[in-house]
C-alpha cells in the first residue's frame, strides 16, 4: 500500500469473476517471460490466494510461503504493487536475480515499475483496491474505527 487510508481516493472492490480473468491473463504475461517457474513464492497476507490461482494456471505445485530466500526458478506472486515496498524485500531474497519475476494481480497506476514486475491490469487512479478474500477485514477495520470514535465518556451513563 502508498500509505494510511487518508491518501486513497475512493475504493474499487473486484469481483472474483475480474480476479480469475486477472489471474488467466497474469499466467499468459509470466509465460510471454520465457522463464520457466517450478515453484511459486509469495507472502501469506497479499499473496496467498493470487499465488495459488496462479499455480493452478501454471500447473505449478510448490508454493513457499513467507521464505527468507526465494530459490531458483521460482515466480512470486502478490496481489497488488503499490509502493514498491513487498517488491524491495522480495528482490535481495531471491537467489537468482537475472531470472527473478514478480506477479502481480494490480499494479498501482501512475508509478515507476521495475523491470522485474509482470501485472494483469493497473488500477484507475490512486483507489483503495478491495479484493474479495479482504472484504471482511476491511468491514473489521472500519467497524473498530467507528467503535472507538463513539466511545461514550465515563459517568455519561
Amino acid at each position: 500500500m502508498i500509505g494510511s487510508d487518508s491518501q486513497w481516493i475512493g475504493s474499487s472492490s473486484l469481483s472474483w469473476s475480474e480476479i480469475e480473468r486477472c489471474a488467466r491473463t497474469l499466467a499468459g504475461k509470466v509465460r510471454d517471460t520465457d522463464v520457466v517457474f517450478d515453484k511459486i513464492a509469495t507472502v501469506s497476507r497479499g499473496g496467498l490466494i493470487p499465488a495459488r490461482l496462479l499455480a493452478d494456471q501454471l500447473d505449478i505445485k510448490t508454493i513457499l510461503v513467507d521464505k527468507y530466500l526465494i530459490p531458483e526458478k521460482t515466480l512470486f506472486v502478490d496481489d497488488i504493487y503499490d509502493s514498491g515496498k513487498t517488491f524491495r524485500k522480495i528482490a535481495f531474497k531471491t537467489k537468482s536475480p537475472s531470472t527473478f519475476v514478480y506477479a502481480t494481480l494490480m499494479a498501482r497506476k501512475g508509478i515507476r515499475y521495475p523491470k522485474q514486475l509482470v501485472y494483469a491490469r493497473k488500477t484507475r487512479g490512486n483507489e483503495y483496491i478491495i479484493f474479495p478474500w479482504e472484504k471482511n477485514e476491511r468491514q473489521k477495520s472500519h467497524n473498530t474505527k467507528d467503535k472507538k470514535q463513539t466511545v461514550s465518556k465515563p459517568g455519561n451513563n
